[in-house]
């Protein structure tokens, strides 16, 4: 096939591999045709996307959905899921076309397909291997520390909160179809007697607001927000389709106002702002990823489920916005160079003297200079990389990425010092423990009760009784899609950047939400987070009000790039809710107990609003058609809380689950020490903001809304307590065997009775990695293990240096070398002559020169005086001349008199030449 390129970028030359290797070909004529087919079309919508998107960037034109996919991008893993399901997706739909053009029937795709059948198409697919069964490592070290990955937390259920599986589902989808097609598809369908009204005439009609006509929080900061979406990105991102192009016709979803998957416009009305000269009559909407195992590849598991949408993170609270949820993006952030467990840090620039992020591979043009207005001279500073695709979204994002940047490498570089014989690795593990530990405190003992309210938190967050290994900690479809995006309505369409005295930097002044989506130049060249970080504690949330629910900044400007259509992110999250099948407003108050709306009184006294109780039925018509984000964030808020009933019920299921069904929660027996937790329970946001920034007052409550300087206190007042990390000190000497036994040139670390051995770089572990102690005959096991050099110069190992350069052994390492006078260039990747060696050689052939013209003077002399001398000494019999004889074969070509004999060979010549016009004296 003409298209097809390799499946790390896409599945379809693994199919081609598989089907070659193994033989196997689908038993029915039909299956065969319809895989064949789903190659070609899903291999040719990829390269079209990928071709697309690589013109667009090179023409600095992306649009806002452009961008919006681009840094939703997922990871290598990620891919290899969302691609698996979209083709097999593909596949599938190809049989049912396939069957009703030739049977003129609609058939049910388990009778069509057989047993063998429905295995050849997981196989080939790449479906089955996403759904094969995880045997989990019985290892200490398991127990110890988090998979990256989130797998085995449970134990019996290895996948439930893994990165890459399916949300969970709490109440059946509602499709279209009633299987995979999105409400609102069918331009023509009713339900319930009345048809949906479009998205963007919701968001206009009931969220619109003047920016300057918000009502700010004076109860809480901005941090609060902040923190919101900070916790949000570590628990949930939603892949989307790989493609941007419809499979099935080739349609560009960036061009096209039609439904066709996985292109699902969102339709502009008619008279609505977005609709300018030349504009399209619609904005682009792209379609959630499908899992495999549902919709159109369900049977695979057995029986027909409807579609669902894949959680390409961790469930957990864990870090992974700051350490990833792939092995190769943890890997990619990490300093690897050193063995202390550091994260990678900003080689380019620093924040005066403090880390940050480090830049993302350099692209051109650069998609975090596309919002930018076009300055002459204007640097071009990259993008960041972090543990979260979407750090970059605005600079909200990159200060608390920044800041727990630092956090991190100032753990690691406390407990190295603590525990030398702590390897990096163990560094690394042990202090993602720790913040992972800092982030759930501070979340719910801090964010969760002041969004919930203390009734709604008393009921769903009773005092911690231990791990439940049958909860099922992952998150809700409805969680992820429409509850935990309550936030939205509560951002401040400012950001302020305030000066040392809290008041408007003069130098970089506050700026409107838009100018700050994807500009990590500005904390480059605009002052740095400090700025930023004194707006945000100090700045107010914004309030939600019926009468001002989301202001234009995010319905009107939403990742605005230059002289292109932004986005709504009100529609967004409505399309976004339809897309995924969620059921509407009144199915979720069921769900939670509560009293449902069925008709205009209904309605009324639940929002206690007749104005939105007005303009949802003006729009919706039933309240049986209300879209569960808009029916829940219109609900009025529950005492001292900033959600109503139906978001405090579902919010708290949800933080109860993560909770409850986390084996490696902080107070989790065994996951911590009695006195590392009792350290744990003193850190605050307050606390880690004073030890990572330039800032040295702060709110003891960073959410809380204060005043300047009446409520800041110094970093230093013991009113902001900080955690002692010497709770983490091991004392090797204190087991019940005696000390540990030490190991030449490895580090070790202690698990329960066992202790865990890792050689130093340059190094391979011989013998067993781990000894235990037999606490009854306190003993130590009797073989130890041996950490021998690798000899990376071997001639068997590939050359670790480059062509031109010998490499020479050296315990635990090697260097790369010259031979004989060369010296290293100063890349280290080839050999120059040393300096001065050139003068030096010059010089002495200089003198050889001399040395030689002046030993002919004497030989010519004595020739005259005393007749023919050898200085060899060789004496030619029977010969009447003399010869000086200078054997170069003795010396090696790059000694000095090497230089010295052939000097003078040339210079025997030169007076051989002058002898034949010049006789000489007889």
């Amino acid at each position: 096939m003409k298209h097809l390129v390799y499946f790390e970028e896409h599945p379809v030359e693994h199919t081609k591999d598989f089907l070659s290797k193994n033989g196997s070909h689908p038993e029915s004529p039909l299956v065969k045709e319809a895989l064949e087919r789903a190659k070609q079309l899903v291999s040719l919508a990829y390269y079209r996307s990928r071709n697309r998107g690589k013109a667009l960037l090179a023409k600095g034109s992306l649009s806002a959905s452009d961008l919006l996919s681009l840094f939703k991008h997922p990871e290598d893993e990620t891919n290899v899921a969302v691609q698996a399901a979209e083709l097999m997706d593909t596949a599938v739909e190809l049989i049912r076309q396939l069957v009703y053009t030739q049977e003129k029937r609609n058939s049910n795709i388990t009778g069509i397909l057989s047993g063998r059948g429905l295995s050849t198409l997981a196989k080939v697919t790449g479906c089955a291997a996403q759904l094969q069964p995880i045997k989990c490592s019985d290892s200490c070290l398991a127990d110890k520390y988090r998979s990256i990955d989130g797998t085995c937390n449970n134990r019996k259920n290895p996948l439930w909160g893994a990165a890459n599986t399916a949300y969970a589902r709490w109440l059946p989808a509602d499709y279209e179809d009633g299987f995979s097609v999105p409400k609102g598809w069918n331009k023509l369908k009713v339900y319930k007697g009345f048809p949906l009204p479009l998205v963007r005439r919701v968001s206009h009609e009931i969220l619109h607001t003047q920016n300057e006509n918000i009502s700010l929080d004076t109860s809480y900061t901005h941090m609060l927000v902040e923190w919101g979406q900070w916790i949000d990105h570590d628990m949930d991102l939603t892949p989307q389709s790989a493609s941007t192009i419809s499979f099935m016709d080739g349609t560009d979803c960036s061009r096209a106002c039609i439904n066709q998957n996985p292109c699902f416009p969102i339709q502009i009305p008619a008279g609505d702002l977005h609709l300018g000269e030349g504009a399209m009559e619609c904005l682009p909407f792209i379609r959630s990823s499908p899992a495999c195992g549902s919709g159109e590849s369900s049977f695979l598991v057995g029986k027909l489920q409807p579609r669902e949408q894949l959680n390409s993170l961790t469930s957990f609270v864990d870090g992974s916005m700051i350490y990833g949820s792939t092995a190769s993006l943890a890997s990619r952030l990490r300093n690897l160079s050193q063995e202390l467990g550091l994260l990678a840090i900003n080689q380019e620039f620093s924040d005066g003297g403090l880390p940050l992020l480090p830049f993302a591979e350099r692209k051109f043009p650069n998609p975090c200079a596309l919002t930018r207005n076009c300055l002459v001279n204007a640097s071009d500073i990259p993008c960041f990389l972090a543990g979260d695709s979407r750090s970059n979204e605005h600079l909200g994002m990159q200060v608390l990425h920044t800041v727990f940047l630092r956090e991190s490498n100032r753990i690691a570089a406390t407990l190295h010092k603590l525990n030398p014989q702590w390897s990096g690795e163990t560094l690394y593990q042990e202090t993602r423990k720790i913040i992972g530990a800092f982030l759930q405190i501070i979340n719910w003992r801090d964010y969760v009760p002041k969004i919930l309210g203390p009734e709604a938190t008393k009921t769903y967050l009773p005092p911690y009784s231990g791990y439940n290994e049958s909860v099922d900690p992952s998150i809700s479809n409805v969680f992820a899609t429409a509850a935990f995006r309550f936030a939205h309505v509560t951002i401040n369409p400012f950001v302020s950047r305030l000066d040392e005295n809290y008041e408007e930097n003069p130098h970089h002044p506050s700026i409107s939400l838009h100018q700050s989506f994807f500009s990590p130049w500005r904390i480059i060249e605009e002052g740095g987070i400090d700025p930023i970080l004194r707006g945000e504690i100090f700045s107010c949330a914004k309030l939600q009000t019926p009468t001002q629910m989301m202001p234009e900044e995010l319905t009107e400007k939403l990742f605005h790039p230059q002289k292109a259509q932004s986005l709504d992110l009100a529609a967004l999250n409505l399309q976004r809710g339809r897309d995924h099948g969620l059921l509407g407003y009144n199915s979720w108050r069921r769900f939670c107990g509560l009293p449902e709306a069925h008709t205009f009184s209904d309605l009324q006294r639940v929002l206690n609003s007749s104005y939105l109780a007005h303009k949802l039925l003006k729009l919706y018509e039933t309240p049986e058609n209300i879209d569960i984000w808009i029916g829940a964030i219109a609900e009025p808020l529950l005492p001292y809380a900033r959600v109503g009933e139906l978001l405090a019920c579902l919010l708290g299921r949800q933080f109860q689950a993560l909770r409850n069904g986390d084996r490696f929660w902080w107070e989790n027996e065994g996951v911590f020490t009695p006195h590392q937790r009792e350290q744990l329970a003193k850190v605050t946001l307050s606390q880690i903001l004073c030890q990572n920034t330039h800032l040295h007052y702060f709110p003891t409550d960073a959410f809380a809304s204060s005043h300047f300087p009446d409520d800041f206190v110094s970093c230093k007042s013991p009113q902001i307590s900080r955690v002692d990390l010497t709770a983490w000190k091991e004392d090797p000497t204190d087991t019940p065997c005696g000390p540990v036994p030490l190991v030449k040139g490895a580090y070790f670390v202690r698990c329960k009775l066992l202790v865990f051995f890792e050689c130093r770089q340059g190094y391979t572990l011989e013998g067993p990695s781990s000894i235990a102690c037999d606490a009854e005959e306190r003993k130590w096991s009797t073989i130890l293990p041996v950490c021998q050099d690798i000899n990376e110069c071997k001639p068997s190992r590939m050359n670790p240096c480059p062509s031109s350069l010998i490499c020479v052994n050296t315990p635990g390492g090697f260097k790369c070398a010259c031979e004989g006078s060369m010296s290293l260039s100063q890349d280290g990747t080839t050999c120059i002559k040393a300096p001065g060696s050139t003068a030096t050689a010059l010089a002495v052939a200089a003198a050889g020169i001399a040395g030689a013209i002046s030993l002919i003077t004497v030989a010519v002399t004595l020739h005259r005086r005393v007749g023919p001398i050898f200085c060899d000494p060789v004496r030619k019999r029977g010969s009447q001349t003399r010869q000086f004889l200078f054997k170069p074969q003795n010396f090696s070509s790059n000694s000095t008199l090497h230089t010295l004999y052939y000097t003078t060979r040339e210079t025997n010549k030169l007076t051989a030449n002058n002898s034949k016009t010049t006789p000489p004296e007889s």
